[in-house]
C-alpha cells in the first residue's frame, strides 16, 4: 500500500516521536505490525520486519523495561539512548523517504531526528523531576506510561494517522513551550550520568 506524501509525514512524526521515547518497543511494534499486515512498510525498511530484528528488540526492551524504571539508573541509561533513539529515528525517517529526491529525503531524516529529540527530551525532563521522589511508584508508573503511549501511538498511527499525528504535536507543542526546561533537564541527565558513572567505576570518587 502507497501512503501519501501526508499520510506518510504523519506516520513518520508519529514514529519518531515513539522511537524518542523507547526505541526498541518502536521498532519491534512496527515490525509486527508490518508482519500482520497492519502496517505497509516500504521496501527499504523490510529488515524492520525480520524476526531476528524483531526479536533482537524485544530482548533489548524487556532489559530497558527493567532498566529504565531504577531510579538513578535510569537517567544513566536514557543518557545513552540518546545516542541510540535519536539517529534510528532518523534512520527510519531517512529510508521511509527513499522514493523521494536526495533532498526531500534529507529534510525527512532530520525531522524525524529533531522529533525524536523533542520526545526523549521531555521525557528526560520529567525523568529528572520525578527522579528525586524517595518512593519508587511514581518512576515505575512513569516509565510504564511512556512505554504504552509508545506502542498505542504506533497502533493509532496505523488506523488514524492523522489522529496520531496530532496527539504527537500536541505533546511537541507542550515541549516546545517548556523548552527551556527541557533543556536544563537534558543538561542536568547528563551531569548525572557522569557522576553515576565516575562512581560506579571509582566508588570513592568525591561527589561534585
Amino acid at each position: 500500500m502507497a501512503y501519501s506524501s501526508d499520510t506518510l509525514l504523519a506516520l513518520l512524526v508519529t514514529i519518531s516521536f515513539a522511537a524518542g521515547l523507547n526505541v526498541y518497543a518502536t521498532v519491534a511494534t512496527l515490525g509486527i505490525l508490518e508482519r500482520v499486515h497492519v502496517y505497509s512498510l516500504p521496501s527499504s525498511l523490510h529488515l524492520i520486519s525480520n524476526w531476528y530484528v524483531i526479536g533482537a528488540c524485544i530482548a533489548l526492551f524487556l532489559v530497558e523495561l527493567f532498566a529504565d524504571k531504577i531510579p538513578v539508573f535510569d537517567l544513566l541509561w536514557n543518557a545513552l539512548h540518546t545516542f541510540v533513539r535519536v539517529p534510528v529515528a532518523g534512520v527510519i525517517a531517512y529510508q521511509a523517504t527513499a522514493n523521494l529526491s536526495p533532498k526531500m529525503q534529507l529534510l525527512s531524516g532530520l525531522l524525524g531526528a529533531l522529533v525524536a529529540l523533542a520526545s526523549h527530551g521531555g521525557k528526560t525532563a520529567i525523568r529528572t523531576a520525578v527522579t528525586p521522589s524517595p518512593e519508587p511508584f511514581s518512576n515505575i508508573a512513569l516509565s510504564f506510561s511512556e512505554d504504552v503511549l509508545a506502542i498505542f501511538l504506533l497502533w493509532l498511527a496505523a488506523q488514524h494517522p492523522y489522529w496520531a499525528a496530532g496527539i504527537v504535536a500536541a505533546f511537541l507543542a507542550a515541549i516546545v513551550i517548556l523548552i527551556r526546561w527541557v533543556v536544563r533537564a537534558l543538561r542536568s541527565m547528563f551531569i548525572q550520568s557522569e557522576l553515576v558513572a565516575s562512581r560506579a567505576v571509582n566508588p570513592s570518587h568525591p561527589s561534585r
